[in-house]
């Protein structure tokens, strides 16, 4: 019995409040970005990306050996990739003008609120880049 009374008159522990946590919080929006990467817009096409990645991956076998001849081989893949990111995104984003800024078209509040959830699906995969 000396125990429990000794042990009530301690201060609660120091647990940590997680709504004082200090650094970066997660978001409230969380879970739904989680869905959201699962539905990402795919900016390449796959068999384009495993090309992309074969390509790197043979520059990287044979850094051992010939590592300028790698590194070339690296830079060209990386070059390769944003010049077909950039033309993936550029078409993308197009698309996405022409379905609202037709001056002559009236877009329901619906189709605006989905098109404005495409803008923040394709900037929140960049972001994360």
């Amino acid at each position: 019995m000396m125990y429990d009374q000794q042990r009530a008159q301690q201060p609660p522990s120091k647990t940590p409040d997680p709504t004082k946590r200090r650094g970066p919080q997660p978001s409230r929006t969380e879970p739904a970005r989680e869905r959201d990467r699962a539905t990402d817009p795919v900016l390449l096409p796959q068999n384009e990306r495993d090309e992309l990645a074969l390509r790197l991956q043979q520059a990287l076998d044979t850094s051992t050996d010939k590592p300028r001849q790698a590194v070339e081989e690296a830079d060209a893949v990386l070059s390769d990739a944003i010049t077909r990111l950039t033309a993936a995104l550029t078409e993308h984003r197009r698309l996405l003008r022409t379905g609202w800024q037709d001056e002559d078209t009236e877009l329901q509040p619906e189709e605006l609120r989905l098109t404005l959830d495409q803008y923040r699906q394709i900037t929140e995969l960049l972001l994360r880049l």
